[in-house]
């Protein structure tokens, strides 16, 4: 019977403490919204946590959230922050019904640390990003007071347990229910403040008309994109463009208020740009396909579009930068972006004749706010990592001696030219498709060197030439398809191909750290 009573207590204890915990978290979160949207929307503090866990996490583990749930891998941690910090809110909760003061301390505790996290990360602007984590602390831990007192407060007979030791369901139940109200009105006071300081970005991304190029990008030949179903469109979409990045809020950037800094070393001017002084400039227009470094052997993490934008050679030789095969004394331009990332980047691929671009437009509309606006930096050859520096604001000159950018500090190479890579498309692992005639197609690219030629091998057989679409330039993927005579049975296919430097796709398997994946890319089908 003691057991039993015991069982019970616990039940007890667990039905009052747990919606008091939940509800002081609920409040915490709540109230922590209005005050980031008057501070900065992106010191709230899950977006600080969040961020923080980003940064500390090994770079095996990004890699497996990338592969396992894709451009999801931001919403995934969200969610697990949202329910470790339930159940440490039911904990508190019940914690709270004997001790208060230890509860409310607890609640604080992690108050201090996101606002500990908003201070340390890259992007903060100061003290002020501390308010939001604290703000909302306080108040969670007045609720849980508040709570805990209700739900352990003796009360009269239709009190829970009976006259004189229970908790009176009712008083508390009214309690909480105007304090879910409060709180739910706090948070949409703060998504609604969230919302209006994001709509001058908006409005100012709508406003844009993009001028024609100066250097428009050469036609599409005729016969770059098969007629193949499955396969990879040419263009990709601006809704189909991969997205890999560690800003789990997309900043929104009031065009007129953008600026670029460009300074450091061998910088003999230094110089500032607003968006209409590069948009007053000669554009170029090109199409070129970026692939990201955590792309593995037959990912998805690539996509051809068309970018329109400033040379960036131009900008930096009108600061006086030189490249170091020319005795320039900078190797390595570090980009910084809003949200305090950084990228590294050869200064000499940057300035070697290549089509290295800050960005204003894809696919003939200004940049969307998932992929840079208003200003990104595109760089044809270059993992993304080492290049693609979306919502920049600072361009520094240094040397790679004296400067670790983000990744490099995570163990990532310093430089990281594409590897030369094909995919399958069609037919998808594990199809079945019917005996006879099947279409087996995709892309390969090799960024600088273009695809001279791409071969098929199923099973052990002999590799067999496919047929190549037509290369628009070096700079962007290329279609092939080869006819199979499919047998019944079970086979694999497998793909290679081969570059402009007649360099073939190796078959050594390598992982995406810390340059790029490597192999042959292989889908295995039962033919009916």
């Amino acid at each position: 019977m003691r057991n039993v009573s015991n069982f019970r207590s616990t039940l007890s204890r667990a039905a009052k403490g747990a919606p008091t915990g939940l509800l002081a978290a609920f409040t915490a979160l709540a109230v922590a919204e209005p005050v980031a949207a008057l501070v900065r929307p992106a010191a709230g503090p899950v977006t600080v946590v969040g961020g923080s866990v980003i940064d500390r996490t090994p770079a095996p583990v990004k890699d497996f959230a990338i592969r396992a749930f894709g451009e999801n891998d931001k919403l995934v941690l969200q969610l697990g922050i949202l329910v470790l910090l339930a159940l440490f809110a039911v904990a508190l909760g019940v914690l709270a019904l004997h001790h208060r003061i230890a509860g409310a301390a607890g609640v604080l505790l992690f108050g201090v640390l996101g606002a500990a996290s908003a201070l340390s990360r890259p992007d903060s602007a100061g003290a002020g990003d501390a308010l939001p984590s604290l703000a909302g602390a306080v108040a969670g831990a007045a609720v849980l007071c508040f709570l805990a007192g209700k739900a352990a407060r003796p009360d009269s007979p239709s009190a829970v347990g009976g006259s004189g030791g229970g908790w009176s369901r009712r008083g508390f139940l009214t309690a909480a229910a105007a304090t879910a109200a409060a709180a739910t009105g706090a948070g949409a006071l703060g998504r609604s403040l969230s919302g209006q300081r994001g709509q001058g970005a908006v409005a100012s991304r709508n406003a844009l008309t993009l001028p024609a190029p100066a250097s428009p990008a050469p036609a599409v030949p005729a016969g770059a994109q098969l007629e193949v179903a499955g396969i990879s469109p040419f263009t990709t979409p601006v809704r189909d463009f991969y997205r890999v990045d560690t800003a789990l809020a997309v900043p929104r950037i009031d065009a007129g208020a953008w600026r670029l800094r460009i300074h450091g070393k061998g910088v003999a001017q230094p110089r500032t740009y607003a968006l209409d002084d590069l948009l007053a400039r000669p554009l170029i227009e090109r199409d070129i396909t970026l692939t990201c470094v955590s792309n593995e052997v037959g990912g998805s993490y690539l996509g051809n579009a068309r970018w329109l934008g400033v040379p960036l050679a131009d900008l930096l030789r009108e600061a006086g930068v030189r490249a170091p095969s020319r005795g320039g004394t900078a190797d390595q331009l570090v980009a910084r972006s809003v949200d305090g990332m950084t990228l590294g980047s050869p200064v000499e691929d940057l300035m070697d004749g290549r089509d290295a671009i800050l960005a204003l437009g894809m696919n003939g509309e200004p940049l969307p706010f998932d992929h840079g606006f208003p200003v990104r930096m595109v760089v044809p050859g270059l993992y993304g990592y080492v290049s693609a520096c979306k919502w920049i604001e600072d361009i520094e000159l240094t040397t790679f001696d004296a400067y670790d950018p983000y990744w490099v500090t995570r163990k990532w190479a310093r430089r990281a030219p594409i590897k030369t890579q094909s995919r399958i498309d069609t037919p998808r692992p594990f199809a079945r498709p019917a005996a006879g005639t099947v279409v087996v197609a995709g892309v390969a690219w090799a960024q600088r060197r273009g695809i001279t030629r791409v071969e098929v091998r199923i099973d052990d057989g002999p590799w067999q030439d496919a047929d190549l679409a037509a290369q628009d330039t070096v700079d962007t993927w290329r279609q092939w398809s080869y006819r199979w005579n499919a047998a019944p049975g079970g086979h694999t296919i497998t793909v290679r191909a081969t570059d402009g430097t007649a360099a073939v796709q190796t078959e050594q398997r390598a992982r995406t750290a810390p340059d790029g994946a490597s192999g042959r890319h292989s889908v295995f089908v039962t033919v009916a």
